[in-house]
């Protein structure tokens, strides 16, 4: 152990570079500013100065994401920190390991309404999976290195560290390395084998099974563990909006995306299933539309790191609780020794259904009969074009489905987007920290014309430090999805759905202004050629203003509240079920 003196604030920096820091999205402001002093000096650490708290959350996250490693996000106090606690929400519902650290008022000033005070740790505490309040520099390396464990461990989640001025500022013998104090953290990752073994018995005994792949999958690094039990046990693969690229699209047994606009094979899968083998899903309520109605005569094997998932919406006959790599290496074992004691499943009757429901109802939609642009088609051909190697990054709306589902998807990671939260303003800060994790990959940011108003000073970022992302503005002059629904369930009364006419903004001059490269699409047949010039440029910020058609709809589609068995894959129009039985 080595000690040195030195000040709180140079504890801090020291500590990050320790734990294996190299990048942190920031603003500095008072109560953190003695931070940024030694922070100055680091040669380990990057800082890249956002333009709004909320960007350097979301690109934390990206980085996260792409990376495998804890992002790292810093903020002052009071407006700073509130600022951040949209990206800590999004971290919080969508698992992403995160650790924000906030600068806080001086210690004899907590509690007095003083200049840019507010109780951030307890404003977070529901949407963290744990936070901090550091009052006391020699407190300060401890901290971090918890709050990294926490972060990065069991199921992956947001840490907030608050730490007072005071503590920042004052000097005191810093100890290297430091033992962690968490008595009630021990989070299960091995699964129990007697569970497992009931799990692979369901699965060969089951005529109708389905595996149902949730985002904990991509977490766990479990993808080439799952295309192993997909193949050994012939079962038909469904995965999440945060499991997308966790099984290839392109695979035969993969069925698609399930819930409110999932495939009609997907959906049907469940609702038809006998077996449902649940594996870091969570039974959201846009998979499972009316819970009571969901997959009614299913068995539920329900594999979860986080034992609170387990049963919470739906009863799981057979628990087990572990890290889903973990739990699919042994049920791997466990259904091979099915099969060598001669129990295999039959499910040929189960995918000639399947198969005809897919068949009957792909993927599709139709072309603007005024020769507009098609928001599918554009994003189905960045999606060919740009190929499967790049990452992808959503924002929230209908071009985060559409996204989703003519974007094909063949390696895990390959898509990122706001899930749980369904935060506009996620996709360009996102893709920003994206392309900071992984440099030499192309990013391309799908966005919509309402959430890319949220957060686009982040392309000022991009440009100062070097960040050369792809925005691809999906310009329909709405808020989409909510004029979707205004169509379908409020009689087309377009109440302020409508952002703008007549370019307000001009998103081509907007981009010019940042110092980006602007490029605008109104014809569908120059869309490749405008792609194709976008992946050209690789020095700079592209954003492409694809003015598209504004009537374009989300299909298929699960109304909010309804049964999945309700599905429309058109307005009015439903599918036949028994088709192909």
């Amino acid at each position: 152990m080595t000690t040195e003196q030195m000040t709180g604030a140079q504890a801090l920096v020291r500590a990050l570079e320790n734990v294996g820091v190299d990048t942190v999205f920031g603003i500095p402001g008072g109560a953190i500013l003695p931070a940024y002093d030694p922070l100055y000096d680091s040669v380990k650490l990057r800082h890249i100065l956002v333009r709004h708290e909320q960007g350097a959350g979301h690109a934390a996250q990206g980085y996260a994401m792409v990376t495998g490693k804890v992002g790292v996000c810093m903020a002052t106090s009071g407006p700073g920190a509130t600022n951040l606690v949209t990206p800590i929400s999004d971290a919080y519902m969508d698992s992403v390991p995160l650790v924000a650290i906030t600068g806080q008022v001086a210690t004899s000033l907590i509690g007095t309404d003083g200049f840019q005070e507010a109780d951030i740790a307890g404003i977070t505490m529901p949407i963290t999976k744990h936070n901090f309040l550091v009052t006391d520099a020699k407190d300060i390396g401890r901290t971090i290195v918890e709050a990294f464990h926490i972060a990065s461990t069991g199921r992956p989640g947001p840490v907030l560290v608050d730490i007072a001025k005071d503590a920042l500022q004052a000097t005191f013998d810093f100890e290297w390395p430091v033992q962690m104090h968490l008595p009630g953290y021990r989070p299960v990752t091995r699964p129990h084998s007697k569970q497992v073994r009931e799990a692979a018995r369901l699965i060969t005994g089951a005529e109708r099974p389905v595996l149902y792949v949730g985002g904990g999958v991509l977490k766990a690094g479990a993808s080439a563990e799952l295309k192993v039990l997909a193949e050994l046990t012939g079962v038909p693969v469904v995965t999440t909006l945060m499991a997308k690229g966790a099984f290839p699209d392109s695979h035969p047994q993969h069925m698609g995306m399930p819930g409110m606009h999932g495939t009609v094979g997907a959906v049907g899968a469940l609702q038809r299933s006998d077996l449902l083998v649940a594996i870091g899903a969570r039974f959201d309520d846009r998979v499972t539309g009316m819970l009571d109605t969901f997959a009614p005569d299913a068995k539920v094997v329900h594999a979860d790191i986080d034992p609170a998932e387990i049963s919470k919406n739906r009863h799981a006959d057979v628990p087990i609780v572990g890290d889903a790599r973990e739990v699919i290496a042994d049920l791997i074992v466990a259904v091979q020794a099915e099969h060598d004691a001669g129990r295999t499943g039959d499910y040929a009757a189960w995918w000639r259904q399947l198969n005809a429901w897919r068949d009957t109802y792909p993927l599709g939609y139709d072309l603007p009969e005024d020769g507009s642009l098609s928001p599918q088609q554009v994003i189905e051909r960045i999606g060919a074009l740009v190929g499967p190697d790049a990452y992808y990054v959503a924002g929230v709306g209908q071009h985060q489905m559409w996204a989703a589902q003519f974007i094909k998807y063949e390696r895990p990671g390959a898509f990122l987007n706001s899930g749980g939260a369904g935060t506009m303003g996620y996709a360009v800060p996102a893709a920003m920290g994206a392309k900071v994790g992984a440099p030499d990959t192309q990013v391309w940011a799908i966005d919509g014309d309402g959430c890319f108003q949220m957060t686009n000073q982040e392309l000022a970022t991009c440009v100062v430090e070097g960040i050369p992302v792809k925005i691809a503005v999906i310009n329909n002059g709405n808020l989409g999805m909510v004029r979707q629904w205004q169509t379908l369930f409020y009689e087309g009364r377009y109440s302020n759905t409508k952002l703008h006419t007549n370019r307000v903004p001009d998103f081509v001059k907007l981009a010019e202004a940042y110092g980006c490269v602007g490029l605008r699409c109104e014809r569908p047949e120059d869309v490749d050629a405008v792609i194709a010039k976008a992946m050209e440029i690789n020095d700079t910020p592209v954003v492409i203003d694809f003015v598209v058609h504004p009537d374009a709809m989300v299909w298929p589609m699960v109304a909010a509240g309804t049964s999945n068995d309700d599905i429309k894959i058109a307005r009015d129009l439903a599918p036949e079920w028994e088709n192909g039985d």
